[in-house]
């Protein structure tokens, strides 16, 4: 079996999962037990956990007690090596450019969750030597960049956020629209150049909730010729999730908006609870005999046009 998944957190877990050799969502011997061919995007997520009001607004929309977050730089760089080192270790081959895609085995495509943590628009030329080849422009957070899902104030892009996409097309970095408001995925969508994904997110036509995606939304992504990531965050699913509902969100963004745009990224490692029936990576083969005919494309093909349309 063969499969992208957006959005895993590994680095972040790692400080209390062991998610090299663990069983637990998801680990680099599960992942490598389900299939000789599978890219996953790491997240860098560069946060320390705080308690403030902002953890009351979490708490709310997710539906379970969550802490608030401050960016650090530091943890950033740590996340990094803690990748490097699993490359040199050879658990896994990190992408470094569009040639890597076609080599075998697990690959991960590094990816930075959340733009909080830069200073300005050219950081991305350092993160690109760092072989980071994603930026999500948001997490739940308004920053200097672009407004969040969670904004008080949908801003949308700022003149920083413009040239952060800029800068972003012109290295061959995905520009991820997860976690960001309407009006930044709007913007997003009508500034970058190349494809725009939302790495981990559901259409709020099937569940209404803050980190789903409308119809205008979805369809500015497809128009970029990107895609979607269905992701397995409970709230986001339905009043009683299981694998059932992300083939009704998949289907729900495939018949309105082409199955071209529907790919997984199902944040493992990264949610408290996961939907029933989907507990883990090995349950990805069950998912895609749901996705029927589309399971090829959605689990595979569609990401892998993204990557190669625009990574160098």
């Amino acid at each position: 079996m063969r499969f992208v998944d957006l959005h895993e957190d590994l680095a972040f877990s790692s400080q209390s999962e062991d998610v090299i050799g663990g069983s637990n969502q998801s680990s680099v011997q599960m992942l490598r037990g389900v299939g000789d061919d599978i890219i996953v995007f790491g997240s860098l997520y560069p946060h320390i956990n705080t308690v403030d009001e902002r953890a009351e607004v979490l708490t709310k929309n997710y539906g379970h007690s969550s802490k608030s977050t401050s960016p650090l730089i530091q943890i950033l760089l740590e996340q990094i090596k803690f990748y490097l080192y699993l490359e040199r270790s050879g658990h896994v081959k990190i992408v470094r450019g569009s040639g890597d895609l076609d080599s075998k085995g697990l690959k991960l495509v590094l990816a930075l969750e959340g733009a909080d943590v830069l200073t300005d628009p050219y950081d991305l030329y350092m993160l690109r030597e760092l072989n980071v080849l994603c930026v999500g422009l948001t997490w739940n957070y308004d920053n200097k960049f672009a407004s969040s899902c969670m904004s008080k104030r949908d801003y949308g892009l700022t003149g920083y956020g413009e040239e952060l996409v800029r800068v972003a097309n012109e290295l061959g970095i995905i520009v991820d629209v997860a976690h960001s408001g309407k009006k930044t995925t709007m913007d997003a969508a009508s500034t970058s150049k190349k494809p725009v994904i939302a790495s981990h997110a559901n259409a709020k036509g099937v569940k209404n909730h803050v980190r789903n995606l409308d119809d205008e939304e979805l369809e500015a992504i497809a128009k970029t010729g990107g895609v979607v990531g269905i992701t397995a965050i409970n709230s986001t699913l339905s009043e009683q999730p299981s694998i059932h509902d992300l083939a009704k969100h998949a289907q729900y963004v495939g018949e309105r908006f082409g199955w071209e745009h529907v790919a997984l990224g199902t944040d493992f490692l990264g949610v408290e609870k996961t939907p029933s029936g989907f507990e883990n990576v090995n349950k990805i083969a069950t998912l895609a005999e749901l996705l029927g005919p589309h399971a090829e494309q959605v689990l595979w093909e569609n990401p892998i046009r993204v990557l190669k349309n625009t990574l160098h």
